[in-house]
């Protein structure tokens, strides 16, 4: 190479004349280009060595001489002309701020700068296309950097409107992070990301856009933890993201609040990932008001009350929720939809009020699906048998119990089957209905099979295998299990794991394992009660313990009950009473204690307070029917409905069948056949009852 810009523009030039006569097809150059080099003519006088090699690699990029064209910008000193290209763009600025002329004229002209702008892009992109992105990166880079340095507070309005500059720094800002990412540089490329936003480079809003969902989708899914951005210029009170998640939220908002203000086209994908994001950060209740807020018509009213329902069901709102699927399956909707059909059979089936509700919603979904997919199909016949075994739980007369329990048993059945028994959900409430039904060892087979099926991670499985062993009188097995399960769970998680440990030991008569049990648990208790956070997530987490923790309380002072040691006992409850005043279980063991003591009037007192706070506490109504009969101030008839009241709520109440039984026994006469048929129904559930419910 001969270092002059007159031999080297005349002999590279010439070269590629003849070369693209004798050869093949090629593109037509960039006639901009040609006017960019035509400027600079006119301005300058001449066509300088770094300029000639910009139009001349820009030359062989567009042919394709990818190669050919590096070769030709790498020859380009851009260290030489970095300061020249940077005083040229300051006096730019200035002059655009200004609005004079009366400056003195830049070592470069701005066309000039325009074309040295395009050469370092175009290295860029050939680098790219030959696979060599960190370089790539790089290059692309000191557009960016020459630029910022130039003007620090950001490209004034229309600024290189008269060439291609303007359009030169877009593509740059927009190709760098894709460069950092394609180089595996993940640090560099959220980097990017932020100085693509932050500065001011005359971004047209679909670009801006563009960049902030491709960001926001990069901090969501791409694995690599960012530190939080340093951003100088917000004011003491502004949010501050802390991790990716809130960074890529923050960033759709403000993509769904431009769609919501008309400044850029809708584009299904944005709801997608904030649907997704707030997802797994708990934010349900800030996703629905996104949805609430985007304009009619953006999207469908059937996406709209599915996307809203699920939010509230998320949030545990499961009467809104229910509402707007209900909504969705009127007629003139959508009656049809399956998984509305499906998530409202569910919500039903949770509650014997409108479990019928459910039959039908199940039913639906079951009919719509027209056996086309069985794991669908599976699911539709699980709740269904869920909300049967619902309805079967209120029934008076026990035909009708009986009948809906087997329905049920056989819509479970069912589902197993079209799903091959591989989904956990079904296989549990197979388990549930069978143990509930007091079928233990198909409930056993079934247990094992779960077990097998989740490999220990749910402790669900593990507490029903118990229960349903424990219903064996198996409860060495029980506890040996339950000891299985502790060595394979986190500290934080044994809480239940522990309660059913210490009740296996009360059956066994072990008080004493029993009480340092549920110290251990009182203890781990303490030490999480201290260590929540505010989320929702921790809400939920803390009034679980909460009621755990006073059911713990509750258990210490029944067996300290039963030991007559009643200052201990009066202790235990007054630690419950300081978690929650308004607890039946609490005036129920309260009113056990008065019993035990033969204060029958106080022990009564305590279990209508009980009654109070919760109409369908069974142990209550059961102790109050018993303390009743035993002071003999009502009369046989009111204690026989609170005994019949208690087993309408609870079939399966070893103790309301036995009380039931002494009381027919003491009318005697015909009443004898009856008490005989309460007290075999009380020894058949005490035979198989679990040492604590199984549901």
């Amino acid at each position: 190479m001969v270092p002059s810009s007159e031999s080297l523009a005349t002999r590279d030039y010439t070269h590629s004349v003849y070369s693209s006569q004798a050869g093949e097809a090629e593109r037509k150059p960039d006639t901009g280009n040609i006017e960019e080099a035509e400027s600079s003519l006119r301005e300058s006088g001449s066509l300088n060595y770094e300029e000639a090699r910009a139009l001349l690699g820009r030359y062989e990029y567009q042919k394709g001489n990818l190669e050919a064209a590096l070769h030709v910008f790498e020859g380009i000193d851009i260290a030489a002309v970095t300061p020249k290209m940077k005083i040229t763009l300051s006096k730019r600025g200035e002059t655009h701020k200004r609005r004079s002329q009366n400056f003195a004229t830049p070592p470069m002209s701005i066309h000039a700068v325009s074309l040295l702008f395009e050469a370092i892009f175009l290295k860029a992109k050939s680098l790219q296309a030959l696979g060599r992105y960190k370089e790539a990166a790089q290059s692309c880079a000191v557009i960016l950097d020459i630029v910022e340095s130039s003007l620090p507070a950001g490209l004034p309005e229309n600024f290189g409107a008269d060439c291609k500059l303007q359009e030169t720094i877009n593509k740059a800002v927009e190709l760098l992070p894709v460069l950092w990412k394609l180089a595996d540089c993940p640090s560099e490329a959220i980097l990017s990301y932020r100085r693509a936003l932050l500065h001011l480079w005359n971004l047209d809003a679909q670009t801006t856009a563009k960049i902030q969902k491709e960001f926001a989708i990069f901090l969501l899914y791409s694995g690599d933890e960012a530190n939080p951005p340093s951003l100088r210029s917000q004011m003491d009170s502004s949010f501050v993201p802390k991790n990716n998640t809130e960074e890529a939220i923050l960033l759709l908002m403000i993509l769904l609040r431009k769609v919501t203000l008309k400044r850029i086209e809708w584009d299904p994908s944005i709801l997608d990932h904030v649907s997704y994001a707030l997802s797994i950060s708990g934010g349900l209740r800030a996703l629905a008001n996104q949805v609430e807020e985007l304009l009619p018509g953006v999207i469908d009213r059937k996406e709209r009350y599915h996307i809203l329902a699920l939010c509230y069901h998320g949030e545990g709102d499961n009467l809104s929720a229910l509402n707007l699927w209900q909504k969705m399956l009127k007629s003139h909707e959508d009656p049809t939809c399956v998984p509305a059909l499906l998530f409202a059979s569910k919500i039903c089936g949770e509650s014997s009020k409108c479990a019928e509700d459910g039959i039908s919603f199940a039913g639906r979904a079951i009919e719509s699906l027209h056996g086309r997919c069985d794991q669908l199909g599976g699911v539709a016949n699980c709740m269904l048998g869920i909300s049967l075994s619902a309805t079967s739980r209120s029934c008076v007369q026990d035909s009708e119990r009986v009948k809906r329990q087997s329905e049920a048993l056989k819509s479970l059945e069912i589902a197993g089957r079209m799903t091959r028994m591989s989904d956990p959900s079904i296989v549990y409430h197979l388990c549930l209905e069978n143990a509930e039904q007091r079928k233990l060892d198909t409930a056993l087979h079934y247990a094992k099979c779960l077990l097998k099926l989740e490999g220990g991670f749910n402790l669900r499985e593990w507490i029903l295998l118990a229960r349903i062993l424990s219903a064996q009188k198996r409860f060495l097995d029980a506890e040996t299990i339950i000891n299985a399960a502790l060595d394979q769970t986190g500290k934080w998680d044994q809480g239940e794991l522990l309660q059913t440990k210490a009740k296996l030991q009360i059956v066994q008569d072990l008080v004493k394992e029993a009480i340092e049990t549920y110290t251990q648990l009182l203890a781990v208790l303490q030490v999480q009660r201290k260590s929540f956070g505010s989320g929702k997530k921790q809400k939920e987490n803390k009034n679980h313990h909460k009621n755990l923790e006073m059911e713990t309380w509750h258990d210490l002072a029944s067996i300290y009950i039963r030991l007559s040691q009643w200052r201990d006992a009066e202790i235990c409850l007054s630690k419950s009473e300081a978690i929650g005043s308004f607890s039946a279980s609490r005036w129920h063991t309260a009113g056990l204690l008065h019993e035990a003591k033969g204060h029958h009037k106080e022990a009564l007192k305590a279990f209508v307070c009980a009654l109070d706070v919760d109409p369908t506490h069974v142990p209550s109504i059961v102790c109050k029917a018993v303390v009743l009969r035993r002071i003999g101030s009502q009369s046989p008839a009111i204690v026989r409905s609170l005994l019949t009241e208690a087993l309408r709520l609870d079939r399966m109440n070893t103790s309301a069948w036995y009380n039931l039984g002494l009381l027919y026994k003491d009318e005697g006469g015909a009443a004898a056949l009856e008490a005989a048929e309460c007290f075999e129904a009380a020894a058949l559930l005490d035979e198989t009852a679990p040492v604590q419910p199984f549901r």
